[in-house]
């Protein structure tokens, strides 16, 4: 096991790594920018690093201050948490070469799967379902659009270096599809530097399914259920939950399998998952994310198992101890983003918290780095905290993810709370009717008019 582990994020994140790892008993190294010296993972750390000013680009990006951090402390791992440097595969290659071990997957797999092209030829290879596209980059457009009339309209132009819905545009018609390429490769190239994109065919209706897998690098690999995360604005995750309410326990076991099997193939190593779009009943792969994911906590609450001791035990070197078998899952989880934005126009709020009362209950759980008088600064991404909410059965956690709301207040600043209590109080959310579309059309039309967000 490992001795020290620096934990190279901020927020909920860091937090979270810091409490696993306090568990294992590993002492702990936080490391913050300027802006981040009041944060709760750095008062609760055994030791603390500043590594720069708030710009993420000269700290928590720093690939040169966290090795400094490293040697000063004296640390023997990092865990990257989830975005910065956590799919960088030079980081960890960086590291490695410097004695350090990087608590992820192998970088040959990090690199793999962070170019969406390589990465869906790689599912295709090892058994994947994948959605109808391009093999690869489509450079010309004549090419693209030979592609599309074989596929179908409405297709997709997606960035090969992409996240986040950047360089993403749909085209249904031909026309269409020639402004589609040219927006997507200049966004494309403005956000990553690589303006390659490619196409596939667009879902309508599709709802966003995720199979959580866990894997040793030594040939055993598992999966952990579902994450059902179809509730989006702007291809981003809003609501997530498990088991989806669209599947049945033979797709569930179907669809785990396919993903267990690859990765045993693969022989990956650490915690990854593998998202889906799900339409008719047939699953279509779209990437793979070699991280631990914000939403694991609903994945953690359904099964039991604790997802980032899991992966700091195999990053150590330990075999998976977790057989399929012995993964059941029990009761649904629901988790809630709670940002700190205006609940209608998702409008930034950073500012400070005069008062913070999380709820509290049996099943109720709240991931959250902040307290009250911490003010959230305005660098980083504006998540409060997460809700996450378990039951018996779907309906359970509803109510119980009901009156947990209710007892949730943030004061000083806005928040998307009020998004959660109307959605909770949606008949279509109730029964699970819902697709990665459904959000922005109850957006659109009007369903939070008037809200303000406390």
């Amino acid at each position: 096991m490992f001795d020290k582990v620096l934990i190279a994020n901020r927020g909920e994140i860091a937090l979270r790594v810091l409490r696993a790892c306090k568990e294992l008993g590993i002492a702990t190294v936080a490391v913050h920018s300027t802006a981040d010296a009041n944060a709760m993972h750095v008062r609760l750390a055994d030791e603390s690093v500043c590594i720069g000013p708030p710009a993420s680009r000269d700290s928590y990006l720093n690939i040169p201050a966290l090795l400094a951090a490293c040697e000063i402390t004296g640390a023997d791992a990092i865990h990257p948490g989830y975005g910065f440097l956590s799919e960088n595969a030079r980081f960890a290659e960086i590291l490695e070469s410097h004695g350090i071990t990087f608590i992820g997957p192998k970088s040959e797999h990090i690199r793999i799967m962070g170019d969406k092209i390589e990465a869906k030829r790689t599912a295709r290879k090892l058994g994947i379902p994948c959605v109808p596209g391009s093999d690869g980059g489509v450079t010309e457009d004549e090419e693209a659009l030979r592609i599309a009339k074989e596929i179908g309209y409405p297709v997709i132009v997606k960035a090969a270096a992409g996240g986040g819905g950047r360089g993403m545009k749909v085209a249904r018609t031909q026309d269409d599809l020639i402004d589609a390429l040219q927006t997507a490769r200049t966004e494309a190239k403005a956000a990553f530097g690589d303006d390659a994109v490619y196409i596939e065919k667009f879902l309508e209706k599709p709802r966003h399914i995720e199979i959580q897998v866990l894997g040793d690098g030594k040939g055993n690999a598992i999966h952990l259920g579902e994450r059902d995360c179809s509730l989006q604005r702007r291809h981003q995750k809003v609501w997530e939950e498990g088991p989806s309410p669209a599947l049945n326990q033979e797709m569930r076991s179907k669809i785990g399998e396919t993903c267990a099997q690859a990765m045993r193939d693969l022989g990956y190593l650490g915690v990854g998952t593998i998202e889906f779009l799900y339409e008719d009943g047939e699953f279509y792969f779209i990437e793979m994310n070699t991280r631990i994911q914000v939403e694991h906590p609903v994945t953690e609450m359904i099964t039991g198992i604790d997802l980032v001791n899991e992966q700091i035990r195999i990053a150590a070197g330990a075999t998976l101890g977790i057989s399929q078998d012995d993964v059941k899952l029990s009761g649904h989880a629901i988790e809630c983003r709670v940002n700190a934005e205006n609940p209608a126009t998702f409008r930034p709020s950073p500012g400070k918290i005069a008062y913070f009362h999380p709820p509290g209950g049996l099943g109720v759980r709240v991931d959250s780095a902040v307290y009250q008088g911490y003010t959230i600064p305005p660098y980083y991404d504006s998540l409060v905290g997460k809700l996450i909410v378990h039951g018996r059965t779907r309906n359970e956690c509803l109510m119980r993810l009901r009156r947990a709301l209710d007892e949730f207040v943030v004061d000083g600043i806005e928040t998307t709370l009020p998004l959660f209590r109307t959605l909770v109080r949606n008949a279509d959310m109730q029964n699970g009717q819902y697709d990665i579309h459904w959000l922005e059309h109850f957006l659109a039309d009007g369903g939070m008019d008037g809200a303000s967000g406390t």
